[in-house]
């Protein structure tokens, strides 16, 4: 029975520390040459999410929300390349279908000269649409994987942005010697200090 509460209490009061521990807030103070600033290196779960979410309703601003201003104009530009082929490809479908469909009707079409003469062939009309209506579902597919990618890089940037990248993250080779003969060995370790 005693030994039941001596355990209940060591439980209770190492739980206690380790929460109260894990409640703690890291301030560090930076030291600037003009200026002393207090940062904070709070971890914000939410950030990679509310990221994600700002794109996903307009493209670029998940970038803005990271303070990634440069991307935005790279965001807007890849969108409206790709929105300008899917249009562009889309009226040139539409002008050689609807030359096809007056051509097969017997009519006089867009790419006949004032004399008669046809300047495409049919079958040049026909594969013409193919062509460009597979480059309207290509431009189509792009926006919709440009969009995407947009999402996805603003979440994956946000997560980015809570790593660890101060000075104790570092790379310091050093010189090991076999210890039989003193003799220079090469290798890798690779060392994590917490």
């Amino acid at each position: 029975m005693k030994l039941g509460r001596l355990y209940f209490l060591f439980m209770f009061f190492i739980g206690t520390t380790i929460s109260s521990y894990a409640q703690k807030e890291i301030e560090e103070v930076v030291v600037d040459k003009e200026n002393i600033v207090k940062t904070s290196s709070e971890y914000k779960p939410l950030a990679p999410a509310r990221a994600a979410f700002y794109s996903a309703i307009v493209p670029g601003l998940g970038q803005a929300y990271n303070k990634k201003y440069w991307k935005v104009p790279i965001v807007y530009a890849a969108l409206g390349t790709t929105i300008y082929l899917y249009a562009d490809n889309s009226k040139s479908y539409r002008r050689y279908r609807e030359a096809y469909k007056l051509r097969i009707a017997g009519k006089k079409d867009e790419f006949t000269d004032a004399n008669g003469n046809e300047l495409l062939s049919l079958a040049t009309l026909e594969q013409g649409q193919k062509t460009f209506k597979k480059n309207r579902d290509l431009a189509l597919l792009g926006t919709i994987g440009i969009y995407l990618i947009q999402v996805v890089e603003a979440s994956i940037n946000a997560h980015l942005l809570q790593f660890d990248t101060s000075r104790n993250l570092s790379i310091k080779p050093s010189l090991q010697f076999d210890q039989n003969n003193y003799s220079p060995v090469v290798g890798a370790s690779f060392n994590l200090k917490f």
